[in-house]
């Protein structure tokens, strides 16, 4: 993925994510440089740099016309009105209406073109941070919630959309007003244009008062969001455990709480962002007190036109209109800054470990898994894996077993490399993992997990994502391999039939066969197996284990198991126990050693807990 210019580069030095257990909020920093926020947005404006000089040129030229319907309306007053000429007034009032009609004509050009182009920008902004969210490891989903990256992807861009797309035109618009109006001012008369100059000093620094607050707020309300996402999404998808245990009070509660702080946020956000609008009117209306009264002075003296007073106050109407539009926009720019600082927050994440600038041929492979002096650990002073040697035959299927918590998923994340180890190596046919793409690796692995996860599509289509190119007879003959095609076919459209969101109109089984069913598709040279048949009933349990066992014939396979009598036909069987392999061996083997594993064994027969 490439950035702009003005991307590449930021945040590279950035040290590691913040140590936070899973499925905790992260840290959001506070902003550190609005300015560079805002010259990365304007990086994704580059590439249409000269659409974007026409809606300039748009922007001048209408605000050009903006100066011409006060001026010749004083022009109307002194030469027509006291003449009364009517045939002049007329001429001089076509040319104001003229005036005002390309005044808007060209405006809304300008905002047609504007809004193309800045939905161009944001269109790339998601794709960027959606396309780098793909690309960062497992150890960042571990640290940021859904909902909190849902509300990256929504809330704050949105906020960008809201600045970008209605208010560049706007800001460049007003800043062409107030720099034209001062010009025309001084060129009529410099005694009544020095006073417009009371208001710039004055507006400035309540500004910059409000300012400081006003994007403390913005970055506080968009981090509160965030967390209140986060909250939502996961009681709406965990609704059943919700409802099973009663907690609807605590979820709600739990809601109010982080609804309070939204509300509290945006408060302190808005009671500063709308301070600016009554300041620009209380000095516009200053403003107007003192150019009637320093005209109807000069006036008096003979030194002014009636004329020049009412162009002057219409101007001066004109200044100040620009002035309110500017102080709206800054509260926008600083709702947009703060969600930019969000949104390149996670675009400055390191990707996940980069391959290799030389990586080794992986497309053939034997299967012969080597882990060789392995440590460890997902907080590097908490070993979860200590000095693991082991190795797995080409062919063979070998069992992991171990209490809860002992490190066997953690191999399997280890040897997919969605963890890379801290010390040793871990070779498949003699080749360290580390010096091959991880592509080229995960194309030789199969993966059946205890957590199963299917896509709001087609059942077809969740079965082809173990083979994008496999035809619908080629996915129907894995699903009767996993012995799922009898209850697809009982589904209201069979295989056409779209799932419901993380699967909700199967049973977890079905889940689980259809899991199976796309790992047998994807006929991998390694399988593992986490807990494959963890949520199956014994009947289907049996049958399944023919076809896996059909399925692991001639693959290197590592079965992950806590029911023991699952793995009997194993050929080797590894127990693990803190992190440590403590016995191995076949079933047999380990049960006449009368050990841990046959210490498990029993505790299963007898109906203990493990």
């Amino acid at each position: 993925m490439t950035f702009p210019t003005a991307m590449r580069g930021a945040g590279q030095a950035r040290s590691g994510l913040p140590a936070m257990g899973p499925g905790r909020p992260a840290k959001i920093e506070t902003a550190q440089n609005p300015r560079q926020a805002l010259v990365r947005l304007l990086g994704y404006l580059r590439p249409y740099k000269w659409t974007l000089a026409i809606v300039l040129v748009l922007v001048v030229i209408y605000s050009v016309l903006a100066l011409i319907a006060p001026y010749l309306l004083g022009v109307a007053i002194d030469k027509f009105i006291g003449a009364k000429d009517a045939a002049g007034l007329v001429r001089i009032m076509v040319l104001m209406l003229a005036a005002y009609l390309l005044n808007n004509l060209f405006q809304a050009i300008a905002n047609r073109m504007m809004a193309r182009l800045s939905q161009l920008a944001l269109k790339q902004v998601r794709a960027d941070l959606f396309q780098h969210l793909q690309t960062l490891s497992i150890r960042f989903y571990d640290t940021h919630t859904a909902g909190e990256l849902m509300s990256r992807l929504t809330n704050d861009i949105d906020a960008i959309n809201q600045a970008v797309s209605q208010n560049i035109v706007a800001l460049v618009a007003s800043v062409l007003a107030m720099g034209g109006i001062l010009i025309a001012m001084f060129v009529l008369d410099r005694w009544l244009a020095l006073s417009t100059l009371l208001v710039i000093p004055i507006m400035f620094f309540f500004t910059q008062f409000v300012a400081r607050y006003t994007r403390r707020g913005y970055r506080d309300l968009q981090k509160d969001l965030g967390g209140l996402n986060s909250v939502m999404e996961e009681a709406i998808s965990g609704q059943k455990v919700v409802k099973a245990f009663r907690r609807n009070d605590a979820v709600i509660e739990a809601f109010r709480v982080q609804n309070q702080a939204v509300y509290e946020a945006g408060v302190f956000a808005n009671t500063y962002a709308l301070l600016l609008m009554p300041l620009t009117n209380v000095l516009g209306n200053f403003f107007i007190i003192v150019l009637a009264g320093l005209g109807g002075w000069l006036a008096l003296q003979g030194l002014v036109s009636v004329g020049m007073i009412a162009t002057f106050i219409l101007y001066g109407q004109n200044f100040i209109q620009p002035l309110r539009q500017l102080s709206n926009l800054y509260n926008t720019i600083q709702a947009a800054l703060a969600g930019a600082e969000r949104v390149f927050e996670i675009v400055d994440t390191p990707p996940e470990t980069l391959d290799p600038a030389d990586p080794l041929p992986f497309d053939s492979i034997k299967g012969e898994v080597v882990f060789n002096h392995v440590h460890f650990g997902y907080e590097p002073e908490t070993p979860v894996i200590k000095d693991m040697t082991l190795e797995a035959w080409a062919g063979h299927m070998i069992a992991l077993v171990g209490p809860t918590g002992a490190g066997k998923t953690t191999i399997v994340n280890l040897l997919t490399r969605f963890y890379d180890i801290q010390s040793g190596s871990i070779t498949i046919d003699g080749k360290d993992i580390r010096d091959v793409r991880k592509a080229d690796l995960r194309r030789q692995l199969g993966m059946v997990l205890q957590d199963t996860f299917l896509f709001s599509t087609t059942v077809m289509e969740n079965i082809r994502y173990g083979r994008l190119d496999a035809t619908d007879e080629e996915c129907i003959e894995a699903a009767r391999m996993a012995d799922a095609d009898h209850f697809v076919r009982q589904l209201p459209h069979g295989y056409d039939t779209v799932l419901s969101e993380r699967a909700g109109n199967l049973s977890q089984g079905q889940r689980q066969l259809l899991a199976i069913a796309r790992a047998i598709l994807a006929d991998p040279a390694i399988l593992i197996l986490d807990e494959a048949t963890s949520s199956v009933d014994t009947r289907t349990e049996a049958r399944i284990q023919k076809a896996l066992l059909r399925l692991m014939e001639g693959r290197t396979s590592f079965v992950i198991a806590h029911r023991l009598s699952t793995i009997r036909d194993a050929d080797h069987v590894v127990v693990i126990n803190n992190g440590e392999i403590i016995e191995q061996g076949s079933h047999q083997e380990l049960l006449d050693r009368h050990g841990f594993y046959h210490h498990l064994y029993l505790s299963q027969f007898k109906g203990q807990a493990i």
